[in-house]
């Protein structure tokens, strides 16, 4: 009788054993989130401001 003890508590053993195995696995690190910044609103690329006509040279005086 002493032996059928012994094997109901070591089957015991064994399944919960197993169970703690299946249930409690390592998880791994959780990564931690990537904190996006909202961009602001892209504004269309600033065109150029018209350039204004290099100054005329004034004309040459002429040579002697």
């Amino acid at each position: 009788m002493k032996k059928w003890v012994y094997l109901f508590l070591a089957l015991v053993l064994v399944v919960n054993v197993a169970a703690m195995g299946i249930g409690c696995k390592a998880k791994a690190p959780e990564k931690p989130a990537v904190k996006e910044e909202p961009k602001p609103a892209e504004a269309p690329p600033a065109e150029k401001p018209a350039e204004a006509p290099a100054a005329e040279k004034p004309a040459e005086a002429p040579k002697k």
